[in-house]
């Protein structure tokens, strides 16, 4: 019985710090893995409760169908220049060379 109720407290603590990262983090990314995070815990919740259906439909449905368009969507709506920061120079506010090659 103890052990029952330390797991369900850390998969509670587990789904209210991914729910709560999902809205605090500004990046989509990790806001998507977040929500993959949260969505995972609450189908642990459901197999504590003998609910293996219920489970089962929330991994296939959420997990496998909506965070994957999320993905999808994140990948294709994403600009070049917008996965990392790009480094400024000092001459003129041009972003730098990454390569380290001569320009020619």
């Amino acid at each position: 019985m103890v052990a029952e109720q330390l797991a369900f407290a850390v998969f509670a603590l587990v789904t209210v710090s991914c729910s709560l990262g999902v809205v605090l983090v500004e990046d989509v990314w990790h806001s998507a893995l977040l929500l993959g995070g949260a969505l995972l815990s609450v189908a642990v919740h459901y197999v504590m409760l003998r609910a293996e259906f219920l489970a089962a439909m929330q991994i296939l449905v959420y997990v496998g169908g909506v965070l994957v368009l999320i993905t999808f969507a994140v990948m294709l709506v994403r600009r070049e220049g917008a996965s990392a920061p790009a480094a400024v120079a000092a001459d003129g506010g041009r972003p730098s060379d990454e390569t380290g090659g001569d320009e020619a």
